[in-house]
């Protein structure tokens, strides 16, 4: 019970902090439109599982080392927004779809799991936002008194909350209703995700 209002504190923060748009939010719009409700929950738990590699790191100590060497930190910023440009582009050069009926939703081909649940991964794991978040929270939320298990046992919370909140997301985004109509805007839907994207990229640099 000692842990209780640590524990309350962290559980607000991380709230507010997966709720705000970003580029996890981005990437489960577009698997949700694109590629359907399958594709956007794998998505989603890959955004999950990417918390606990967040939580490794921290309790490890890396979050500490980061911190204190601006340069490193730098460089994953760069490789951060690389990636998110990278996603932006692709996005943008999508083609005009032939067809934007409810027959196209049932025959576009989905990509495989594995890629939508390594594209949520790495969207996480390479986004500076939830890495200054994390060193955030072990460095001036959590005490350094606190058990490395109740430590693990926040990250374990935040990876569950985030996947369900980016699974509750792909429920409803992923409905054939809201599909068609994102589908009816077609490649510019595409190209305004893209936008968002390289836009996002460029404020992480920033």
């Amino acid at each position: 019970m000692q842990y209780v209002d640590e524990f309350l504190l962290i559980a607000v923060a991380h709230f507010f902090a997966v709720a705000s748009p970003g580029p996890d939010f981005a990437v489960v719009l577009k698997q949700s439109i694109q590629q359907g409700r399958k594709n956007a929950l794998w998505t989603s738990a890959g955004v999950g599982a990417a918390i606990l590699l967040h939580i490794g790191y921290c309790v490890l100590g890396v979050a500490l080392i980061l911190s204190q060497s601006p340069s490193l930190f730098m460089v994953l910023k760069y490789v951060a927004g690389a990636y998110l440009a990278y996603l932006g582009v692709h996005a943008i050069r999508s083609a005009k779809p032939a067809h934007t009926d409810e027959q196209t939703l049932t025959e576009t081909a989905p990509e495989s799991y594995f890629k939508a649940f390594r594209r949520g991964f790495f969207t996480n794991a390479l986004n500076p936002k939830a890495t200054l978040f994390f060193m955030s929270l072990f460095t001036l939320v959590i005490s350094p008194d606190t058990p490395v298990g109740v430590q693990a046992s926040y990250g374990v919370y935040m990876a569950v909350a985030t996947w369900l909140w980016f699974s509750f997301l792909s429920l409803v985004l992923s409905k054939a209703s809201v599909r068609a109509f994102f589908l009816k805007r077609g490649y510019w839907f595409d190209r305004g995700i893209g936008v968002v994207l390289i836009a996002l990229a460029i404020r992480v640099v920033l």
